[in-house]
């Protein structure tokens, strides 16, 4: 049985849109529920400015909290620029994923920089921090919600500029849901052909329906995780037309019946997108929550 990786990203990339603010003590809660169903590796926050986000002005508590209770787990937290960078490696993290887009407009409104701007404060960051591990996000690696298709080429000289600052680990990041599956297998034949030694991950939305299909895809063609985010909750603030992240229990539940070991138990994955489901008033594109957990008897008249 093949095994894959699946990162949780719902801590981050699932509430940050949540505009009711979640109390610290429900996504620790949350939390908890995902290490206990066999997660290894989860993004639980993002070190950015309150008045940007303010559903993660938290952040701190919420690493300090998991970093103590999970030593042995594999947590990050998303940065957008250097302050963020450093404020996360204060906290104790040893991974952070800073976030350029391969996007110059969508950069613009993301992190209200150009993307050379952005590599500039990547060259930074690396530089400051030796010793931590960065995986780089790209986001509208696969589509633009301002500028449309990306071509693949252009990503391939972006990862090429980070490759030489010393970045090894990138995630490519469908951030309004723009891929398909031929495009999928393109990007990721070209990117691990280019860069053959380097990790490629992939975080797909899931705004027309293909997150699932995408994903699989992308495993398919040398991924070497895939991102995902209990529930379905989620979308990009700065993107419009993002909506839910592809859903880790349809996700897994996929993989499972694929003969994927994912070393998660999908019995308590899915009790926590039901517990999260109920907690929380956000936009859900699960679709395993709505399903009996016993057949429907077919009643003989």
């Amino acid at each position: 049985m093949k095994k894959v990786k699946v990162v949780e990203i719902g801590p981050r990339d699932g509430f940050q849109n949540v505009k009711e603010f979640i109390p610290t003590e429900t996504k620790l809660r949350i939390i908890d529920q995902l290490m206990a169903a066999g997660f290894q590796k989860i993004q639980i926050t993002s070190f950015v400015s309150p008045k940007a986000i303010p559903q993660l002005r938290d952040c701190r508590q919420v690493v300090e909290h998991c970093l103590a209770k999970y030593p042995k787990n594999k947590l990050f937290a998303l940065v957008p620029n250097f302050t963020g960078a450093r404020l996360a490696v204060e906290a104790g993290l040893t991974e952070i994923s800073p976030v350029l887009s391969l996007s110059e407009s969508h950069n613009m409104n993301n992190v209200k920089r150009t993307v050379a701007q952005s590599i500039e404060e990547m060259k930074k960051i690396r530089q400051a921090f030796p010793d931590v591990k960065i995986t780089q996000d790209i986001a509208t690696a696969f589509g633009c919600p301002f500028e449309g298709e990306m071509p693949v080429e252009a990503l391939v000289e972006l990862v090429g500029k980070l490759h030489v600052l010393g970045i090894r680990a990138f995630t490519l990041c469908d951030t309004v849901g723009l891929a398909y599956p031929t495009l999928v297998e393109k990007v990721f034949r070209t990117v691990k052909k280019a860069f053959p030694s380097d990790e490629f991950n992939v975080h797909i939305h899931d705004t027309r329906n293909m997150g699932i299909l995408n994903s699989y895809v992308a495993l398919q063609n040398g991924a070497d995780s895939v991102q995902s985010a209990v529930g379905g909750l989620g979308g990009c603030p700065f993107a419009p037309g993002a909506s839910g992240n592809t859903s880790t229990e349809d996700l897994v539940y996929m993989l499972n019946k694929c003969g994927y070991d994912t070393e998660i138990d999908f019995a308590a994955l899915l009790k926590t997108a039901k517990y999260v489901h109920s907690v929380i008033d956000g936009n859900f594109s699960g679709h395993q929550i709505n399903i009996p957990e016993k057949p429907c008897v077919i009643r003989q008249v």
